[in-house]
């Protein structure tokens, strides 16, 4: 079968690999049709990905149709169109005991930990299929990127009427302000990229955007009326703006890491006990997270159109990819076809 093998920082190969075997109990062999291209992808392709080894086959972001079951199921059926929740958890672990499957101890991501869907078909569990009847390949494979921004924001507990900075525009800063946004905040969107915030302004409806450039913390300041946001998210994965973040954020206010990055953040911690600030981790998203975007997107209340700005097919990808990481490429979400 078709396969893409990231056999090292920098260098894809397209190779046909034995299709897997089939399905045991609890399994379904599934038909990969959509890929989406992420950060983690574009990290390890760069040798910058954390929890990473190689050679790795990518993939996390799925669309995909099933081909067989491995046993009976009441939900799902050969033929279905399905959303993989690609975040295999334990089920056991204190985590997973208390349905924080998304931080389970044991935690092995497809494409990151293990290798993932690019290739022609892979065996998942059963239980992380999420099917559609009317949503599209492209949307199925976009789910998860728009959970780590519904997860995000679950976490911040937002309330309606509040401020809500948002910092990086890429995908996943995008995927917090469509929840934010859902959720009642007034949205404050910052970035170094003023293409980004313009598509943001233009695509997304926000009402407030801020270049990194020209004195943020001044321009937020008289956006809020001198309060500040009562929560941030970070969403760059960038060491110097996740540790800059912590002063956009209002007394008593939270302050979320959506990204991450191989390092440590330091903080000035007088100013963090002063201002008395929830500091929050992010990780990936649950099943409940998947099943309510699913209703959202059939239901019209999440807008996709924005968000693929470039295509390929599997054999044109390896070709494709490197160009991807260029910024006046103006990448915002690419998809490859199998």
């Amino acid at each position: 079968m078709q396969t893409i093998v990231l056999e090292e920082p920098g260098r894809f190969i397209l190779t046909d690999t034995p299709e897997p075997e089939a399905p045991g109990p609890d399994e379904a062999l599934v038909r990969v049709r959509r890929v989406g291209i992420c950060g983690t992808d574009l990290h390890a392709y760069r040798g910058k990905q954390p929890f990473f080894t190689y050679p790795r086959i990518l993939g996390h972001e799925l669309g995909v149709e099933i081909v067989a079951l491995g046993s009976s199921s009441e939900t799902l059926k050969v033929g279905d169109r399905c959303a993989v929740e690609p975040y295999l958890n334990c089920g056991e672990c204190i985590a997973c005991r208390k349905g924080k499957t998304n931080c389970c101890a044991r935690l092995k991501v497809l494409g990151v930990h293990i290798d993932g869907g690019m290739r022609s078909f892979v065996r998942v569990p059963m239980n992380k299929l999420h099917k559609s009847d009317t949503l599209s390949l492209e949307q199925l494979a976009l789910v998860e990127t728009l959970g780590i921004g519904a997860h995000a924001v679950d976490r911040a507990g937002i309330e309606p009427g509040e401020f809500a900075l948002v910092i990086g525009t890429g995908p996943i800063g995008l995927s917090v302000i469509q929840f934010a946004q859902a959720a009642g905040a007034r949205v404050i969107a910052l970035d170094t990229n003023t293409h980004r915030l313009t598509f943001a302004q233009e695509r997304m409806g926000i009402e407030h955007i801020v270049a990194a450039q020209e004195g943020p913390l001044a321009a937020i300041e008289t956006i809020t009326g001198g309060d500040l946001p009562t929560v941030v998210f970070d969403a760059t994965g960038n060491a110097d703006s996740m540790q800059g973040a912590f002063q956009y954020v209002a007394p008593g206010g939270r302050l979320v890491f959506v990204g991450l990055f191989l390092g440590d953040v330091r903080f000035y911690d007088p100013d963090f006990h002063r201002k008395e600030i929830t500091l929050l981790a992010t990780r990936n998203s649950t099943g409940r997270d998947f099943q309510r975007i699913l209703t959202l997107l059939e239901a019209g209340k999440v807008d996709t159109d924005p968000w693929i700005t470039h295509r390929a097919e599997a054999a044109e990808m390896t070709a494709h990819f490197p160009s991807w990481l260029e910024p006046e490429n103006r990448v915002l979400k690419a998809v490859v076809t199998f």
